[in-house]
């Protein structure tokens, strides 16, 4: 199964969604809490050129937010990138 990497924070809505969505696939994620402010939301400014949350990884690459990953998935590449 792949690895995922998620950048979030407290009560934010689109990292609940995210979380969400892969918990549905059954896939299993490592949730990095990254609020404003903390050495992990820099690394993902750093990773990803983004300031936002969630930030996604699958096996390394950047998926992107939470639109980019329910968009991958409505277009049918999101179940073979977790089967990957």
């Amino acid at each position: 199964m792949a690895q995922i990497e998620i950048y979030t924070q407290p009560y934010c809505p689109y990292c609940t969604r995210a979380k969400a969505l892969l918990d549905s696939k059954g896939a299993a994620y490592k949730e990095i809490d990254a609020p404003n402010g903390t050495p992990e939301r820099a690394e993902s400014r750093t990773r990803t050129g983004r300031t936002s949350v969630p930030q996604i990884f699958i096996d390394g690459k950047h998926i992107g937010g939470c639109d980019d990953l329910v968009a991958l998935d409505r277009q049918g590449g999101l179940d073979p990138v977790l089967a990957a």
